[in-house]
């Protein structure tokens, strides 16, 4: 069963969100809606849902214990050293690590959604409207997260000529380093509560670390070079062309990477067989907008959130910071933990930690050589110089995401000395456990059930025994893993569909390639389908995107046959 292409003179949903105001389509925000409008939403108690998410403390729950010693000191896998303390030369260091995924696109990956998805209007703790929901991000992959409203309605974000984006202080590769980033543009004010410094930008979430706050610069700078190699294009071409080339990573380099490639294939066959969308036109069997494009809840509530799965505990910015709790220095005890020279994604102490939404250490740029294989040649550069793999795609979320600062009281700097340190408690009426606020989310936008949604794609759903929850390792540590129905019984035969997505990437993981951790891992095939048919039907129903507008483009820039995401940082930041 195939798809047709919406009509082009038809009226079309994701539209452009920023100075490129077109009578065409002059809607800044979209409605949320579901793929599967027949299913029944499926239910579990408080309890059930707390059992299965933990609380970063226990084995076995989808929020991991922390890595620790046997003081209770935070640790993490050596980079320069195996198990029995010999010199390590290969690219795997942690077999937690997903050997077919580059850390970067982790990061890649929360900046599409957040220029794809916003809802702030929800409620964890009760049934919601799903109709009624207001996506406060265009349907559309058109960067509004980074464009605004434009230069006219937020003249503050760019120059005086609204052509180019305002960048940020320079940032350091180490402490003495030479400048390798921009950070972005802040406004700094002080009150009571001391100094602060918030991002001007499109999206306030990509300031949320560290990462994704440098990654967001990136695309600045982007813009920013074609602006001066070509002035003769005005700011609705600039911004078409940033458009397109970011889509074209998304489509031929991001989606590729995490989702199966029978799915991939099978979805986009014009692709595998070197012809046209008319040709061979895309085959959508469940993503069918009778109108307007709109954001599926069973994407931006489950599928979609996959990726929280492959975030690491602790990350290397750059090769030139060495220090530990003394950003200056490090102790052989902190090197001898793995710590020295890197910072945990989220912690309760503000210096150790890749926490955002305010400035951080000028020393603190991003070598991307790090987080994406910028030369081609990874498998030559070891150690701390590697490209840094993300973390499998799994039913198991890392240490520090059970205690998110957004949600947490985060401390000042006390000494540390105890894990507990990096474990902040919530603040008053919150939920700052990731597991557990997804898997509340899923619940009150009335989801169906992993199960369900398998019956309804024609496929055969996984069992109760082949339903895992943690880690998942090597083959033998797999089957050693409790069943979900074993956490709770209300999970028999009805698992939430946020889990069951990650449960069954780490299914075919140990089938595939017998639970080896060099096998790359990547989404099955309902996940696959979910993420794959919204991500092209997008584009499909935005009249402005390249598949629509020019189907057979291709980028100039870079040298490869298919344009990526390594290309487009190189660009940008001129390597």
């Amino acid at each position: 069963m195939s798809t047709h292409l919406p009509n082009k003179t038809s009226s079309s949903h994701g539209g452009v969100r920023g100075a490129s105001f077109n009578p065409r389509s002059p809607q800044f925000e979209g409605r949320f809606g579901r793929i599967f409008r027949s299913l029944p939403a499926a239910t579990w108690s408080e309890e059930a849902l707390r059992k299965l998410a933990g609380d970063g403390q226990e084995e076995n729950r989808m929020s991991a214990e922390p890595e620790k010693d046997e003081h209770n000191l935070p640790t993490a896998p050596r980079e320069d050293v195996d198990e029995q303390g010999k010199a390590r030369e290969s690219r795997l260091h942690d077999d937690e690590e997903n050997s077919g995924i580059d850390a970067g696109y982790t990061y890649f990956g929360q900046f599409i959604d957040h220029d794809i998805t916003f809802d702030p209007a929800s409620s964890l703790q009760q049934r919601n409207d799903v109709n009624a929901l207001v996506d406060f991000r265009t349907p559309a992959l058109d960067l509004d997260s980074v464009y605004g409203s434009g230069p006219d309605d937020q003249p503050y974000m760019y120059t005086a000529n609204g052509r180019k984006f305002q960048l940020g202080r320079d940032l350091l590769e180490g402490l003495k380093g030479k400048v390798i980033a921009k950070d972005l543009p802040r406004h700094t004010w002080t009150d009571d509560d001391g100094e602060h410094h918030r991002a001007l930008i499109g999206d306030k979430r990509n300031d949320e670390n560290v990462i994704v706050s440098q990654l967001h610069g990136v695309f600045l700078q982007f813009h920013n070079r074609l602006a001066d190699e070509h002035s003769n294009w005005d700011f609705t071409e600039i911004q078409r062309q940033l458009r397109w080339h970011y889509q074209y990573v998304v489509l031929n380099d991001f989606l590729p990477r995490i989702t199966s490639s029978d799915v991939y294939k099978d979805i986009l066959p014009h692709l595998n067989n070197n012809g046209s969308i008319f040709e061979y036109p895309p085959r959508l069997h469940f993503y069918k907008p009778r109108n307007d494009a709109f954001m599926p809840i069973e994407f931006a509530v489950a599928a979609y959130r996959f990726g929280h799965s492959m975030v690491r505990p602790i990350y290397r910015l750059n090769t030139k910071l060495t220090g530990g709790n003394n950003p200056d220095n490090t102790t052989p005890n902190e090197q001898a933990r793995g710590i020295d020279g890197r910072q945990f994604i989220f912690a309760g102490l503000k210096e150790r930690g890749l926490n955002g939404f305010d400035k951080f250490p000028q020393e603190w740029g991003i070598d991307w050589n790090l987080f994406f294989d910028l030369t081609g040649d990874k498998d030559s550069r070891k150690n701390k110089n590697r490209t840094q793999p993300a973390y499998k795609i799994d039913p198991s979320l890392v240490n520090p995401l059970a205690f998110l600062p957004e949600f947490s009281k985060i401390d000042k700097q006390p000494p540390l000395d105890d894990i507990s340190k990096l474990q902040p408690q919530p603040q008053a009426g919150q939920f700052n456990n990731l597991a557990f606020r997804n898997l509340l989310r899923g619940m009150s936008m009335g989801l169906p059930s992993g199960q369900d949604v398998a019956r309804a794609m024609g496929y055969q759903p996984l069992s109760d025994k082949e339903l895992k929850v943690g880690k998942a390792t090597t083959s033998e540590e797999f089957d050693a893993l409790p069943i979900l129905s074993s956490i709770h019984s209300e999970f028999s035969g009805k698992a939430p569909l946020w889990y069951y997505i990650l449960a069954e990437a780490a299914h075919n993981w140990r089938e595939k390639g017998g639970g080896k951790p060099e096998t790359p891992v990547s989404l099955g095939k309902v996940g696959s389908r979910i993420v794959l048919e919204t991500f092209v039907g997008l584009l499909l129903h935005d009249s402005h995107s390249f598949l629509r507008q020019a189907p057979a483009w291709t980028p100039e820039i870079g040298k490869k046959k298919k344009f990526d995401m390594p290309d487009l940082i190189k660009y940008a930041l001129k390597l």
